[in-house]
């Protein structure tokens, strides 16, 4: 999720200006939001989000001065040849512009850490399967160092997440 221009939090207001011709977009927090409609109604509005839009463009330009001379030493790539083409040359561009990634990711993904997906198709209790398949592993090896107690008790909790897993109840015998 983007964040807010105003202050660190999540942003939940996207608002596009277009002003002359030039469309800036403004992403803010609720607080903020309400601040910057506050401001909108009064008479001053257009000079805030044209002083806003002017300072948005300062910034974008400098950035941009800055990242032609960020080269990765591995392959040569630079930060603005990145920005152009939306590729990186090699691994250890990656490294190289690690802080200039970091927030562009976090925007994309919401997330700086992969953590995968799960494909929608699959059953929910992927999750109970894997956990299935870890304690009959256990089980194994506490069947081959003889510790029938640790054996039965795991054989016990596989029972029951196979009938979870397969909708029925736990059948719990007496004899055991």
């Amino acid at each position: 999720m983007k964040k807010c221009r105003q202050c660190a939090n999540q942003a939940t207001l996207h608002i596009t200006e277009v002003m002359e011709g030039d469309a800036s977009e403004v992403h803010l927090c609720e607080k903020c939001a309400r601040d910057y409609l506050d401001e909108s109604e009064s008479h001053e509005s257009d000079s805030v989000a044209a002083d806003l839009a002017a300072k948005l463009e300062e910034l974008h330009a400098a950035s941009n001065e800055d990242l032609s001379s960020l080269t990765c030493s591995g392959c040569g790539t630079t930060m603005s040849e990145f920005r152009e083409v939306g590729r990186l040359g090699c691994p250890s561009c990656y490294d190289e512009f690690r802080d200039e990634l970091k927030p562009l990711l976090e925007s994309i993904h919401e997330e700086l850490i992969h953590t995968g997906k799960i494909p929608s198709r699959t059953t929910p209790s992927l999750d109970d399967q894997s956990r299935v398949l870890q304690l009959r592993s256990r089980q194994r090896e506490a069947i081959l160092q003889e510790d029938y107690e640790a054996a039965a008790t795991l054989r016990d909790e596989i029972t029951e997440l196979e009938a979870l897993l397969h909708g029925g109840e736990v059948a719990t015998s007496e004899d055991d």
